[in-house]
Protein backbone atom coordinates (compact mmCIF):
# COMPACT_ATOMS: atom_id res chain seq x y z
CA UNK A 1 0.00 0.00 0.00
CA UNK A 2 2.82 2.40 0.87
CA UNK A 3 4.59 1.71 -2.42
CA UNK A 4 1.49 2.49 -4.46
CA UNK A 5 0.95 5.68 -2.47
CA UNK A 6 4.55 6.76 -3.13
CA UNK A 7 4.16 5.96 -6.83
CA UNK A 8 0.89 7.89 -6.98
CA UNK A 9 2.39 10.90 -5.19
CA UNK A 10 5.38 10.80 -7.54
CA UNK A 11 3.10 10.65 -10.56
CA UNK A 12 1.03 13.55 -9.19
CA UNK A 13 4.23 15.57 -8.74
CA UNK A 14 5.38 14.84 -12.29
CA UNK A 15 1.93 15.70 -13.64
CA UNK A 16 1.84 18.97 -11.70
CA UNK A 17 5.29 19.89 -12.97
CA UNK A 18 4.40 19.05 -16.58
CA UNK A 19 1.19 21.06 -16.30
CA UNK A 20 3.11 24.03 -14.93
CA UNK A 21 5.78 23.81 -17.64
CA UNK A 22 3.30 23.40 -20.51
CA UNK A 23 1.29 26.37 -19.27
CA UNK A 24 4.18 28.78 -18.85
CA UNK A 25 4.77 31.80 -21.06
CA UNK A 26 8.40 30.85 -21.63
CA UNK A 27 7.43 27.44 -23.00
CA UNK A 28 4.88 29.04 -25.32
CA UNK A 29 7.49 31.52 -26.55
CA UNK A 30 9.94 28.69 -27.27
CA UNK A 31 7.25 26.70 -29.06
CA UNK A 32 6.27 29.76 -31.10
CA UNK A 33 9.89 30.28 -32.19
CA UNK A 34 10.16 26.61 -33.10
CA UNK A 35 6.94 26.67 -35.13
CA UNK A 36 7.90 29.92 -36.90
CA UNK A 37 11.28 28.44 -37.81
CA UNK A 38 9.59 25.25 -39.02
CA UNK A 39 7.09 27.21 -41.11
CA UNK A 40 9.78 29.46 -42.57
CA UNK A 41 11.99 26.56 -43.64
CA UNK A 42 9.13 24.45 -45.02
CA UNK A 43 7.15 27.20 -46.75
CA UNK A 44 10.11 28.35 -48.82
CA UNK A 45 11.49 24.89 -49.62
CA UNK A 46 8.22 23.10 -50.43
CA UNK A 47 6.10 23.85 -53.48
CA UNK A 48 3.28 21.57 -52.35
CA UNK A 49 0.48 23.86 -51.17
CA UNK A 50 -1.39 20.93 -49.63
CA UNK A 51 1.60 20.14 -47.39
CA UNK A 52 2.01 23.83 -46.52
CA UNK A 53 -1.63 24.07 -45.42
CA UNK A 54 -1.25 20.89 -43.36
CA UNK A 55 1.92 22.22 -41.75
CA UNK A 56 0.20 25.50 -40.91
CA UNK A 57 -2.76 23.69 -39.33
CA UNK A 58 -0.48 21.34 -37.39
CA UNK A 59 1.67 24.22 -36.10
CA UNK A 60 -1.40 26.21 -35.06
CA UNK A 61 -2.82 23.18 -33.24
CA UNK A 62 0.52 22.61 -31.50
CA UNK A 63 0.60 26.22 -30.25
CA UNK A 64 -3.03 25.94 -29.14
CA UNK A 65 -2.02 23.20 -26.70
CA UNK A 66 0.15 25.67 -24.78
CA UNK A 67 -2.49 28.40 -24.83
CA UNK A 68 -5.21 26.06 -23.59
CA UNK A 69 -2.94 24.75 -20.81
CA UNK A 70 -2.06 28.31 -19.72
CA UNK A 71 -5.74 29.21 -19.65
CA UNK A 72 -6.63 26.05 -17.71
CA UNK A 73 -3.85 26.66 -15.15
CA UNK A 74 -5.11 30.19 -14.53
CA UNK A 75 -8.75 29.09 -14.30
CA UNK A 76 -7.88 26.22 -11.97
CA UNK A 77 -5.84 28.47 -9.67
CA UNK A 78 -8.67 31.00 -9.48
CA UNK A 79 -11.27 28.33 -8.68
CA UNK A 80 -9.02 26.86 -5.97
CA UNK A 81 -8.46 30.29 -4.48
CA UNK A 82 -12.18 31.07 -4.40
CA UNK A 83 -13.06 27.69 -2.90
CA UNK A 84 -10.35 27.97 -0.26
CA UNK A 85 -11.68 31.41 0.67
CA UNK A 86 -15.23 30.09 0.97
CA UNK A 87 -14.18 27.09 3.05
CA UNK A 88 -11.94 29.11 5.36
CA UNK A 89 -14.63 31.75 5.92
CA UNK A 90 -17.20 29.21 7.11
CA UNK A 91 -16.67 28.23 10.76
CA UNK A 92 -18.28 24.78 10.50
CA UNK A 93 -16.48 23.86 7.29
CA UNK A 94 -14.27 20.82 7.01
CA UNK A 95 -10.76 22.15 6.36
CA UNK A 96 -9.67 18.86 4.80
CA UNK A 97 -11.11 20.06 1.50
CA UNK A 98 -8.83 23.07 1.38
CA UNK A 99 -5.97 22.95 -1.12
CA UNK A 100 -7.36 19.87 -2.84
CA UNK A 101 -5.08 20.54 -5.80
CA UNK A 102 -2.22 19.19 -3.69
CA UNK A 103 -4.03 15.92 -2.88
CA UNK A 104 -3.66 12.69 -4.81
CA UNK A 105 -6.52 11.20 -6.77
CA UNK A 106 -7.11 8.51 -4.14
CA UNK A 107 -7.24 11.12 -1.35
CA UNK A 108 -9.81 13.09 -3.32
CA UNK A 109 -11.84 9.90 -3.88
CA UNK A 110 -11.80 9.24 -0.14
CA UNK A 111 -13.03 12.78 0.56
CA UNK A 112 -15.86 12.29 -1.94
CA UNK A 113 -16.85 9.03 -0.22
CA UNK A 114 -16.88 10.77 3.17
CA UNK A 115 -19.15 13.51 1.86
CA UNK A 116 -21.51 11.00 0.25
CA UNK A 117 -21.73 9.09 3.55
CA UNK A 118 -22.43 12.32 5.46
CA UNK A 119 -25.16 13.28 2.98
CA UNK A 120 -26.76 9.84 3.28
CA UNK A 121 -26.76 10.10 7.08
CA UNK A 122 -28.38 13.55 6.90
CA UNK A 123 -31.02 12.26 4.49
CA UNK A 124 -31.80 9.33 6.76
CA UNK A 125 -32.19 11.69 9.72
CA UNK A 126 -34.53 13.95 7.73
CA UNK A 127 -36.62 10.97 6.60
CA UNK A 128 -36.91 9.72 10.19
CA UNK A 129 -37.91 13.19 11.42
CA UNK A 130 -40.55 13.46 8.69
CA UNK A 131 -41.90 10.00 9.55
CA UNK A 132 -42.13 10.97 13.22
CA UNK A 133 -43.98 14.17 12.33
CA UNK A 134 -46.48 12.27 10.20
CA UNK A 135 -47.35 9.94 13.11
Amino acid sequence: MKITLKIERGFESVTALATKILGSSITFSLALCLVLYWWATNLFTSNDSHQNIGDFIFGTTFLSLFLIQKSFNRYSALINLKLNELVSSHQDANNSVMNTHTKTESEITELVKEYIEEELEELEEQILKNLEKDK
